[in-house]
């Protein structure tokens, strides 16, 4: 009987576990969270009216299925300085929360290459060269 149930235990443990990928990357542009939902890409030209409007940025990943991810642990104010760019966030993806906690930020600059703008490590770096401690929100 045993023999029978632990198959059948172990795999209702890994279908109700979230999904989480650790050391994934995702690639994509830095959207305001409305906009997204709305089915609109945030207008070019436009970025300083959105920032103002917008709350929460979010990773599109696919305009055309309206696919998205949260970053949690990138401050608002680094997500919004690159509003309408090309990005990579490396870190560990959940897909139940369409959210990844980002270890490192690039952004694709004019000549097509990947330049980290932002590191978990870095921040937490700088955090205890200000305060003295761990950053405790983002870690």
């Amino acid at each position: 009987m045993k023999r029978f149930l632990t198959p059948i235990i172990i795999g209702m443990v890994i279908l109700t576990a979230p999904v989480m990928a650790i050391g994934a990357s995702l690639t994509g542009s830095i959207q305001g969270f409305q906009c997204v939902t709305q089915g609109k890409v945030c207008p070019i030209g436009m970025e300083d009216p959105v920032i103002a409007a917008e709350q929460v940025f979010v990773v599109l990943v696919d305009a055309a299925k309206g696919e998205y991810y949260f970053v949690p642990n990138i401050d608002r104010g680094i997500m919004a300085r690159h509003i309408n760019e090309q990005v990579k966030v490396e870190g560990t993806i959940n897909a139940k929360m369409k959210s990844i906690k980002a270890s490192n930020l690039y952004v694709m600059d004019a000549k097509k290459n990947w330049k980290k703008t932002w590191a978990l490590d870095l921040e937490d770096k700088i955090y205890e060269d200000i305060f003295g401690g761990k950053l405790q929100s983002g870690s």
